[in-house]
């Protein structure tokens, strides 16, 4: 097959897909593992129906989308399987045009490289990504948007990546984790800089001026919700809030549900503490220590969402495996690519079987689900450690060992160390 024509020919594939009556998509929808209660296409259904009999969609605790997901497909777009393969379509364009500002090549070349072929493959034939997107998840839309977000920054385009951030954050609270390396890609570049760090060079006065954009963008956003739910704030607690709270204990492949079903009520308050500031914490050490390539910061925390968040789906980690073919020049240096393949492969196999063992045959018990979802928290620990390792690896370069008389002396011949000191 021609290069130039992968991307055309996945996308045709995937609109095929998404007009051909599938067998088992109604299982999809119903399973754990690719929905949860904030993205599930059920629960979606069950909203637009109270809004067009005259219900608050949030009155009853069962719907947790946001206000503007409701109106666009209450008002402008049908929820039918075509607009997730546009989406999907959209999301492996936003990765194309993301790895060729990052390799500084032109974005509007009509021609596709081998590599750029791999990465559009890489993210519409993921199953991690596909499923969702056949049970018409809206974490599909997530993942569009932020590839979006991260495609406007690296292209320089500071209105539109606002914009889209502050909009990917209407939709998934979390997202607001990616809005500090966004702000610092929009005043430096999205070239690779592993090889040589240096001190982060951006305007500090633009970051804040480009912040007070942000924020009226998303003020724009609420308001816009509020108006959407008759003017309640309600819809907040409902939508943002039960990433806080987790209301609903719905088994997921996260790592939260059931330690909070174990968990007494009086100490319940205390840990949803611990949990969510421990997405929080993540936020400054990683951009610190990759000030100098901001878009390798974003990756990174992308893969802290994919393995802590609170509801996850595999769309989750999903898109971090996805993004790591932005990143050939880290390949090199991972030191377990095998065993972290494996642990994905191990948990995608687990999974299903211990839910059919739980759920469906009522031969086994919630310890059995869980055990898988600790291996799917391990694989995705596993590709983020290995990730942060091969990024600040790479900066030393290559290392030789060479025997001399009886002991061994440890020779670093470092190839690239471009440290500037400002």
């Amino acid at each position: 097959m021609d290069e130039g024509t992968v991307l055309p020919v996945l996308v045709c594939f995937r609109l095929l897909l998404a007009v051909l009556p599938l067998p088992g998509q109604h299982i999809l929808k119903h399973d754990h593992q690719i929905n949860s209660p904030l993205t599930s296409y059920l629960r979606l259904k069950e909203g637009l129906w109270m809004l067009d009999n005259n219900v608050d969609p949030y009155m009853g605790g069962s719907f947790h989308h946001s206000p503007l997901l409701l109106s666009v497909f209450s008002t402008i777009l049908p929820p039918i399987p075509i607009i997730w393969a546009v989406s999907d379509a959209v999301g492996a364009w936003a990765l194309l045009r993301i790895w060729r500002a990052r390799q500084g090549l032109s974005l509007h070349r009509a021609t596709t490289s081998t590599a750029e072929s791999l990465i559009v493959s890489a993210y519409i034939l993921n199953p991690y990504l596909l499923f969702p997107s056949l049970a018409l998840s809206t974490s599909t839309f997530e993942n569009s948007f932020t590839l979006l977000t991260l495609m406007f920054a690296s292209e320089g385009k500071p209105s539109s990546a606002l914009l889209a951030i502050a909009f990917t954050i209407n939709l998934s609270p979390y997202s607001i984790l990616l809005l500090l390396p966004i702000l610092m890609l929009l005043v430096t570049s999205p070239a690779s800089q592993l090889a040589s760090p240096r001190p982060f060079h951006g305007s500090i006065n633009r970051i804040a001026s480009l912040f007070g954009e942000f924020m009226l963008y998303w003020l724009v956003l609420v308001g816009a919700a509020c108006i959407i739910a008759d003017g309640s704030w309600s819809w907040m607690k409902a939508s943002w809030g039960a990433s806080l709270t987790l209301p609903d204990l719905t088994p997921n492949p996260g790592l939260w549900w059931y330690f909070f079903t174990e968990m007494f009520d009086h100490f319940r308050p205390f840990f949803l503490m611990v949990f969510s500031v421990h997405l929080v914490i993540y936020i400054l050490p990683v951009c610190i220590k990759f000030q100098h390539d901001p878009l390798y910061a974003a990756f990174l925390l992308i893969g802290v969402l994919g393995t802590f968040k609170a509801y996850l789906t595999l769309a989750d980690p999903g898109l971090f495996l996805s993004m790591i073919s932005l990143f050939p020049e880290v390949h090199g240096y991972l030191r377990h690519p095998i065993v972290t393949t494996l642990l994905h492969l191990h948990a995608a196999l687990l999974l299903p079987l211990q839910h059919i063992l739980w759920v469906s045959e009522g031969r086994g018990n919630a310890n059995f689900y869980y055990a898988a979802s600790l291996v799917m928290g391990m694989a995705g620990g596993a590709g983020l450690v290995d990730a942060c390792w091969a990024g600040m690896r790479i900066a030393l370069g290559d290392v030789k060992v060479e025997s001399e008389g009886k002991g061994q002396v440890a020779r670093w011949e470092v190839a690239r160390w471009e440290v500037a000191q400002e």
